[in-house]
């Protein structure tokens, strides 16, 4: 393993019969697939590059970046449709018939599908804010009004209101952060699969959609979910509020909580070491007897 990884060292590419996946590798021991979310200029390096060293040390680390969002070949689903088929190709395509998961956000959803679909595929699950449905607090949240503004509306101020949106700490948001995000979210295929998910349209037929569907949502489904689950939260949540993980917490069979003060939807990145510890602690535990 290299000393330092970077996103050239880290860098991959699986071709599958939907196009190229590509992915970051890093570490060695059993595989651990992390999953990114979504938004304005999102890729899987993004979001877990801080981490990976850490989780590197103990695993082989797979950042898997999902079609639609600039970096793997798109497909012709709608990404969120395309990104459950893309984990399932991309496990075939490395030969892994079983994985620990850890998936932020949108990631935490696809993870938590996958492990519902194909409960041998993933051993321990670990979801960073997302998943569940609003319990006490309107929906959708503040910063998904926010995200279908930006969808909207491709402006830099909106992107820092959005981005603003995802901390705690407005310190978080760097001059570097808006503009490799500007960058990569103004790019026009990857708009072009942003509006099909976040725009004002596209989220209103999502949820008419939602309400006539005879298919149960997943969050209906999770008193099924046979892998041992950790729900990491930020408690200053505005994307996702915390509210939203007490379904998932007392349907869930094998479920634990962690909860994070002054931290928002970012937790992997605003909580970084207690986060990580967390984690580590619940992926590396014995199985028990």
């Amino acid at each position: 393993m290299p000393t330092e990884l970077t996103h050239e060292s880290t860098l991959r590419e699986l071709a599958t019969d939907q196009g190229v996946l590509r992915y970051h590798e890093a570490g060695d021991g059993p595989p651990l697939l992390l999953l990114h979310g979504s938004g304005p200029g999102v890729t899987g390096w993004r979001n877990f590059r801080g981490n990976l060293a850490r989780f590197a040390e103990h695993f082989r680390c797979l950042v898997l970046e999902f079609p639609g969002f600039g970096v793997s070949d798109p497909t012709d689903e709608h990404p969120m449709a395309a990104a459950s088929g893309a984990v399932v190709r991309f496990l075939d395509g490395l030969g892994l018939e079983q994985v620990d998961v850890i998936g932020n956000s949108m990631g935490g959803i696809v993870g938590t599908q996958t492990a519902l679909a194909h409960p041998e595929r993933v051993r321990r699950l670990v979801t960073i804010g997302g998943i569940g449905r609003n319990i006490f607090s309107p929906g959708p949240g503040e910063g998904i009004k926010l995200l279908m503004e930006f969808t909207d509306n491709p402006t830099r101020e909106g992107l820092i209101r959005w981005l603003h949106s995802m901390v705690f700490n407005p310190k978080v948001v760097t001059e570097e952060l808006i503009e490799e995000r500007w960058q990569q979210a103004t790019d026009p295929d990857t708009l072009a699969a942003a509006r099909r998910m976040y725009s004002t349209a596209a989220m209103t037929a999502n949820f008419k959609a939602q309400a006539r569907s005879p298919e149960p949502p997943y969050w209906a489904m999770l008193h099924t979910l046979r892998a041992e689950t950790l729900i990491t939260w930020g408690r200053d949540d505005r994307v996702s509020p915390v509210d939203m993980m007490l379904v998932p917490m007392r349907t869930i069979p094998n479920v634990q909580v962690t909860i994070f003060p002054n931290c928002g939807h970012w937790v992997m990145i605003e909580q970084k070491a207690a986060w990580e510890s967390a984690v580590l602690a619940f992926l590396t535990r014995k199985d028990e007897a």
